[in-house]
């Protein structure tokens, strides 16, 4: 047994004070659907709802064996830390300081509220996390408090780590997973899982799932270094950073740049509304990578196989439900949007509608100017119960002579309008 793994098994056995280990289910649907044997490790189960209370407890319980004096800890997260983070505060009775982007869900908010009760401050601040990462360090440097990064300490890593130890005590004896699914936001989780599992023996096929619009670990394995990304989409806000960790990079340099899948993110809200729909189990963007991912595998590749994807977190704001459902038909083609030419004479409208199919409904029919005194611009949604439908619509509406452009996949157009 290495100092590592010794380390992160004495990290589990002092975090039971908190809570017993999540658990590992097999899961029928998924298995069913992929052809192997798929295993959620639930950490979306936590008294947090996601995994990084582990870090947090383990960094607290650290720095105060080691005798710190500090009489305030600060921390920045998007909000899953930051609920880790404010639980540790409370139950170690010590004073902290968070800070969270001002587009954290609101859902976050009041869960660290809750979770540091009179023992946390909130502070809001810019629109991304590396913005109030920034403000939280100055604030440091200020006050003289102790940090509490998010991913990007030894203490931190080897908290996380403690999925994987737990994770080895799950498994049938003898039965090692083929395929271990690790989400990457900063970097911690992976590095501590990967780490302990290979000095434990084991030998599995890692795949880390980041989102699409936040690729900070590919970028780093293909350029060697750690890469600062210019533009980040921030929707799976739980790992939308803009950089990777530099202590897990240290780790994860070793993997090539193929390892990283890249999940869309519209695709990822078809995964979040099927596990809710299906199995009943609430999933945040960045909870549901591990699973999504499975889309990105051939069926021969992995049938038969034993598959662990981690779920990281289950802290779902359900105001977000209606953008969730939206990109999801967006994806599985059961919505677009046309902008229309549409002539300003009477009878149109009904023209236009007897085109339509028994399935097919109009869900936005908004003018959005006239651009002739004989025809004006539409904006119409069409949400229809099947995608190949809209091959049979285009036929038509080419038939009858309509003008139109589908916007559904114009970024920029859609960002506008829609």
């Amino acid at each position: 047994m290495t100092d590592f793994v010794a380390d992160v098994a004495k990290a589990a056995a002092e975090l039971r004070v908190l809570f017993e280990p999540t658990p590992l289910q097999e899961n029928d649907y998924l298995s069913r659907k992929s052809g192997a044997r798929v295993l959620l490790k639930r950490e979306d189960l936590s008294p947090v709802r996601s995994y990084k209370i582990r870090g947090a407890f383990n960094f607290f319980r650290k720095a105060l064996d080691a005798g710190s004096a500090a009489a305030l800890f600060v921390c920045a997260s998007a909000g899953n830390h930051a609920q880790g983070f404010a639980f540790v505060c409370r139950h170690f009775g010590k004073k902290g300081v968070v800070f969270m982007p001002v587009t954290t869900p609101q859902q976050k908010i009041d869960k660290t509220r809750l979770f540091g009760g009179a023992f946390v401050e909130i502070r809001l601040v810019g629109d991304f996390f590396d913005d109030c990462l920034r403000a939280a360090f100055a604030f440091v440097a200020e006050s003289g408090a102790h940090m509490v990064p998010p991913f990007d300490h030894q203490d931190i890593i080897e908290g996380q780590a403690t999925v994987a130890d737990e994770l080895a005590r799950q498994l049938p004896e003898g039965a090692p997973p083929d395929i271990v699914l690790l989400p990457v936001g900063g970097g911690g989780l992976a590095a501590g899982v990967t780490r302990y599992l290979s000095e434990a023996g084991m030998s599995p096929r890692f795949v880390f799932c980041e989102p699409s619009g936040a690729p900070s670990l590919k970028e780093a394995l293909r350029a060697g270094e750690r890469v600062r990304l210019r533009k980040v989409d921030n929707f799976v806000d739980g790992a939308a950073v803009a950089e990777i960790g530099e202590q897990p990079l240290r780790q994860l340099r070793r993997f090539p740049e193929e390892a990283v899948r890249l999940i869309p993110e519209n695709r990822l809200c078809a995964t979040m509304i099927e596990m809710l729909n299906v199995e009943g189990v609430v999933l945040e963007p960045a909870g549901a990578l591990a699973i999504d991912a499975l889309k990105d595998f051939a069926p021969e590749e992995i049938s038969g196989k034993t598959i662990v994807a981690v779920v990281s977190g289950g802290n779902f704001d359900f105001e977000r439900l209606p953008d969730v459902k939206e990109r999801a038909l967006r994806y599985e083609g059961l919505k677009k949007y046309f902008v229309f030419r549409f002539p300003q004479r009477p009878g149109a409208l009904r023209d236009f509608l007897d085109l339509l199919g028994p399935e097919d409904d109009i869900v936005r029919f908004e003018y959005l100017k006239k651009s002739a005194r004989n025809f004006g611009s539409v904006l119409i949604g069409i949400e229809t119960r099947a995608a190949g439908n809209f091959a049979v619509l285009a036929q038509r509406f080419e038939a009858a002579g309509w003008a139109y452009q589908d916007i559904t996949d114009n970024e920029t157009l859609a960002g506008f309008i829609i």
